[in-house]
Formats: structure tokens, C-alpha cells, sequence
């Protein structure tokens, strides 16, 4: 059985107050939102440098329901969720437990996850794009972004998929 990180429908909740305090920390300049800067700040990617801020805005724009580029708190928590999820993705797939993804994980995670059967070089492609460090490897916030970014290409083309908002991944381990 799989564990349940948050369960956003736990109204009233004391995480629900946890997230409240996060955001309100996280909302440096109390404007009831947040904006793709503060969000950058309080994210961690596991490599102690900052959260790819195009990572960030992807983000931003998948939760901000009003598009005005910035998350409201019930955004926030869709996002802590999503978040969480991917984290939990990430981590499954992180083997040799080294906080990064590299290339024979994220062809396993892709297979497993999302049924996808890309080739070699389709792989040695998706990695070289989003390992910014040049070592080879993903890191969270770019497994992240490579993940979305897949999934709107794949999606852009199936008329099933096309919403006003992006699709959004289900990660089902």
C-alpha cells in the first residue's frame, strides 16, 4: 500500500496550518501571494543551489488559477501536493540514493511511471538537457521541469488532452 503523504481534502487539518505558516514565510513581501522569486526560495533541490527558476515558473503557471503569475494559499497547497508526489516519484526512482536521477534511472522511471518506450538517444537527449551541473545526472527541480515539459509535448497533440490549463502528471507507483 502506498503511503500517503497529505490528503488535501483533511479540512481543518493541523498541516493544513503547517502550510499556512509556510506560505506566509515564504510570502516575503505580504501580499497574500506568491510569486515565482519567493516560491524559489523556499524550494530545495537537494544539490544546495537554487531551484531552476524556469522549474519555478512552470510551477507557478500550473496552479495559478486567476493567471496572474503568482499562487494563492489554496494554490499552495495543490502545489505542496504535487510537490510531495513528485518527490516521492523521484526518490523511487533515485536507486543508488545519490539525490539525482541518472540515465538508467529516468529511462526505469519513464518506462514504469508513464509507460513511455523513447530510444537510447531520446534519453541521452532528455538528459543532457536537463542536467545543468554537466555530471550526467538530474537533479530534483529538473526532473521536474523534464517531466512536465514531456508531458505537455506528448499531450499537445491529443485532442483528449487539450485543456485551458496544463495536464497534469499522476505519478502512480
Amino acid at each position: 500500500m502506498q503511503k500517503k503523504y497529505f490528503d488535501i481534502n483533511m479540512a481543518g487539518n493541523p498541516y493544513k496550518n503547517y502550510l499556512l505558516s509556510v506560505f506566509q514565510n515564504v510570502d516575503q513581501d505580504r501580499s497574500g501571494t506568491i510569486d515565482a522569486q519567493e516560491l524559489q526560495t523556499a524550494l530545495s533541490n537537494g544539490h544546495f543551489t537554487p531551484f531552476n527558476l524556469d522549474t519555478v515558473r512552470l510551477l507557478i503557471g500550473m496552479f495559478d488559477k486567476a493567471n496572474r503569475n503568482v499562487i494563492m494559499f489554496e494554490d499552495f497547497i495543490h502545489l505542496w501536493k504535487f510537490l510531495l508526489d513528485c518527490h516521492h516519484a523521484f526518490l523511487s526512482f533515485d536507486q543508488d540514493n545519490s539525490n539525482n536521477i541518472n540515465k538508467e534511472e529516468l529511462k526505469t522511471c519513464l518506462t514504469t511511471a508513464f509507460g513511455y518506450s523513447f530510444s537510447e538517444p531520446f534519453i541521452d537527449v532528455l538528459v543532457q538537457k536537463f542536467d545543468r551541473t554537466g555530471e550526467g545526472v538530474i537533479y530534483f527541480d529538473d526532473f521536474i521541469q523534464c517531466c512536465i515539459e514531456l508531458q505537455d509535448g506528448i499531450c499537445a497533440n491529443c485532442s483528449q488532452f487539450k485543456l485551458k490549463n496544463r495536464f497534469l502528471l499522476a505519478f502512480e507507483l
